[in-house]
């Protein structure tokens, strides 16, 4: 079955747009966030990857510059003469790419000032105190590191939904992360936006959390227009949302990237036997 999806893929060659969730799909999932490196075969698999098709993207809730460190990911600058490799971070509101090398982004949405000044009452208020990250765009509240990470999580979801929501602002539930953001984007309009700006005629897309159910969404729209597409879940015993939806479940990371470096040989053979 992987390999019918992956030659149909490969027969599309040129048109091919590869997008990628970086936490969890490139970059173990660990208990502290700024300690969540890409697997060191990551670049190099993404540069010759990138060679090969229309373009490969890194469609994520992190900042741009956290994930061009953290996945070490601008040596994939370096390393393409032709193709085209861009970061879309805080769900498209910033945007990273190989040609200029340049981060562009969006205000930060109103009523983020807001809930930043409620949100220490509301903690106070449920008792439960996670650690907080502030993104500039959004803010992430990471309950991994508490004693009782799925407990708190259920306990602050409903009173942080409510709170954001009260501030215009939406909620995007994790692996044990609550990230609240501004409205009007997700990964599945960005994914939309992007394979129309490159004209692409076939897509990719590899996650593995809740916040990546509207990427696979936008590519089921895109395989109903008659496009070539595959849904990969990047699976592991933490979130299990994704996997019925997905065309394949590989290994976590590991099994993301073996299923990259098998796609580019076959991408690399059909574009010699031409």
């Amino acid at each position: 079955m992987l390999a019918g999806h992956l030659s149909a893929l490969a027969d599309s060659g040129p048109d091919l747009l590869v997008a990628l969730d970086f936490d969890g799909t490139l970059a173990p999932i660990v208990d502290d966030p700024e300690n969540a490196t890409a697997l060191p075969a990551a670049a190099g698999v993404i540069g010759r990857l990138a060679q090969h098709c229309r373009g490969v993207a890194i469609i994520t809730g992190r900042p741009v510059d956290q994930v061009l460190r953290l996945g070490d990911l601008e040596k994939v600058a370096d390393s393409i003469e032709e193709g085209t490799f861009v970061v879309l971070g805080q769900y498209g509101n910033e945007r990273w790419d190989a040609d200029q090398r340049v981060t562009e982004s969006a205000p930060p949405p109103e009523g983020l000032a807001g809930f930043r000044e409620a949100l220490p009452g509301l903690l106070d208020q449920v008792g439960v105190h996670p650690w907080i990250e502030d993104k500039g765009l959004a803010v992430a509240l990471h309950t991994r590191r508490l004693p009782e990470p799925a407990h708190s999580y259920g306990e602050l979801l409903p009173v942080i939904s409510g709170a954001a929501a009260a501030h215009g602002l939406v909620t995007e539930p994790g692996r044990q992360v609550i990230e609240i953001r501004g409205a009007g984007t997700d990964k599945g309009t960005v994914l939309s936006a992007l394979t129309e700006e490159l004209a692409a005629r076939a897509v990719l897309f590899a996650g593995d959390d809740l916040g990546d159910l509207e990427a696979f969404r936008a590519v089921d729209g895109l395989h109903a227009a008659g496009m070539a597409t595959l849904k990969v879940c990047s699976g592991s015993e933490e979130e299990s949302a994704l996997a019925p939806l997905a065309d394949v479940v590989v290994d976590g990371p590991a099994g993301v990237l073996a299923l990259l470096d098998d796609l580019t040989d076959r991408l690399r053979s059909a574009s010699a036997s031409e």
